[in-house]
């Protein structure tokens, strides 16, 4: 009799203890972590930057923790630039009278038709224009690519413009203007510009956030020419290094520096469309 009790307590201590596994399991059980993730979003049908024109890209400066281009190998010289967070890992960080200075890559040397953007954050620009990129031309005042944000008519929009210059180390040539365009929200956060030119044309287009801004032709500009082009400075335009760049100029009182950040600076020897365009500003914004 003793032995049938003691055993019928030792098997309802057994079912509690299985009743108490099972309850536990289903009290920690959630749903949502087994529900099929959801894809992230494409854009343009891409869903990375890096599949955009993946063979086109000749030139790339992610920036992440040193100073070269990816395509290349070329690395830059500094002068008083650091790094700091970016749009996805590390960026370059500007300063007054800093700048880097780089050997220009043979695919920059070779270009036609192309594609260049790169992302900016910078405080309010208020003693001259900033120009994160600049293909240099050691003997005319301009480089042969500059694209820089003017003194602004208020605390938060800027004056976006294009210069390009068709023969690379040479005074004679031509020139293509495009802006002024006004941009909102242009300081203290992440923007991306860019442009395209088309060397069929002369067409250029300019971008801010992956939506173009203007248009500027000059079917006299063609064919392009920067086989003689040496170096490319980042963080300013070339007149404003210590020693200037161009034969042309010293530093200019209406010139100045990224003092914030810059990051991604992409090349590409063909025009991207408008939707490819619009698909690399939101996927480098989503750090894809």
């Amino acid at each position: 009799m003793m032995k049938t009790i003691k055993n019928t307590l030792i098997a309802g201590l057994i079912g509690l203890v299985i009743v108490f596994t099972i309850s536990s399991c289903q009290k920690s059980f959630d749903p949502k972590s087994y529900a099929p993730k959801k894809p992230a979003p494409t854009f343009g049908g891409y869903g990375a930057s890096s599949q955009i024109e993946t063979s086109s890209l000749v030139a790339y400066w992610p920036f992440n923790g040193d100073l070269k281009d990816s395509i290349s190998g070329i690395a830059g010289v500094s002068t008083g630039t650091s790094f700091t967070s970016g749009t996805a890992g590390k960026a370059l960080q500007g300063a007054a009278n800093a700048y880097v200075i780089s050997a220009a890559p043979s695919a920059v040397k070779a270009l036609h038709s192309f594609t260049l953007t790169v992302w900016y954050n910078n405080p309010e620009n208020t003693n001259g224009l900033i120009n994160p990129v600049d293909i240099v031309n050691n003997q005319y005042f301009w480089g042969n690519f500059d694209l820089f944000i003017e003194n602004p008519p208020s605390a938060t929009s800027g004056q976006l413009k294009l210069h390009m210059f068709n023969h690379g180390a040479s005074t004679s040539g031509s020139d293509i203007w495009a802006g002024d365009y006004v941009i909102t929200s242009a300081y203290n956060q992440w923007n991306q510009i860019g442009v395209t030119y088309n060397d069929a044309t002369g067409t250029a287009v300019v971008y801010y956030n992956g939506a173009a801004v203007g248009t500027a032709t000059n079917a006299g500009f063609t064919p392009l020419d920067w086989s003689g082009v040496t170096q490319m400075v980042f963080g300013t335009v070339q007149f404003e290094t210590n020693p200037s760049l161009t034969s042309a100029t010293g530093s200019q009182p209406w010139a100045n520096y990224i003092t914030g950040a810059m990051d991604h600076v992409r090349i590409y020897n063909t025009v991207l469309t408008a939707s490819e365009a619009s698909a690399l500003y939101h996927l480098e914004q989503l750090g894809r």
